[in-house]
């Protein structure tokens, strides 16, 4: 069996290097592992790096999009590449640890669900900032109210599923929408999503964080469309 890991990559050169050797070298029991790195049109070095990591590990899949299109329109390009049976996002700015793989991967392989997310929240160590905090639970509170489900963390970015539960599911989000919609989309198709805590090191928009308020409001409207209007 083989974990497709999908990197969505914009402008990540001080952290796109650390991040996919830690992903070479993490555990994933016993697993085979594909990694695919989706460049979404980055302006700096990041095409560079890209070349540089393809000569030292010629097994990553590789696409570089002529112009930046948003985080959702990448992944869906990685997924559109990959071949695994269990599909898993790595955002590359080290916020998430790789290491938590294995953790996320446990409840998959042992048949106690298609879908695992790895949630900010069930560590009680994980320090962030108010208003982040705020507009996550909101948007997780909203999640729950539309769809009955009981996540702490709907905006994760470890999202860790079986391709099975993509069949008859059109993901249309190109931005950080792309979050709300598929995870609005697998409980609308009624799967069940199991929750595991993970590490987390949140970093500044001076470091180069890019999710900003706006994209607070095209969470809310994925997640009322997709429960109210959307039959895909």
């Amino acid at each position: 069996m083989k974990l497709s890991i999908i990197i969505p990559v914009y402008n990540e050169e001080n952290s796109l290097e650390e991040l996919v050797g830690k992903v070479v070298e993490t555990s994933c029991l016993d697993l085979d592992k594909e990694i695919i790195i989706s460049n979404d049109g980055s302006t700096d070095r990041t095409f560079d790096i890209i070349q540089k990591l393809k000569t030292k590990y010629p097994e990553i899949i590789t696409y570089h999009s002529p112009t930046n299109l948003g985080k959702g329109a990448a992944v869906r390009l990685g997924i559109t590449l990959s071949t695994g049976e269990i599909i898993t996002i790595q955002d590359a700015d080290l916020e998430l640890d790789p290491n938590d793989y294995s953790r996320l991967l446990t409840p998959l392989l042992n048949n106690e669900t298609k879908i695992v997310y790895g949630s900010r929240f069930l560590n009680s160590k994980i320090k962030l900032k108010k208003t982040s905090r705020l507009a996550n639970r909101f948007l997780t509170f909203l999640t729950n109210i539309l769809f009955g489900s009981h996540l702490t963390d709907m905006e994760t970015a470890y999202k860790m599923f079986y391709r099975e539960t993509l069949n008859g599911i059109k993901l249309r989000c190109v931005r950080f929408d792309f979050e709300p919609e598929i995870t609005a989309k697998f409980l609308k198709k009624g799967f069940h999503i199991i929750e595991m805590p993970i590490s987390y090191h949140p970093r500044t928009v001076q470091a180069g964080k890019k999710i900003s308020w706006i994209d607070g409001y095209e969470a809310v409207y994925a997640l009322v469309r997709c429960r109210f209007f959307d039959r895909g």
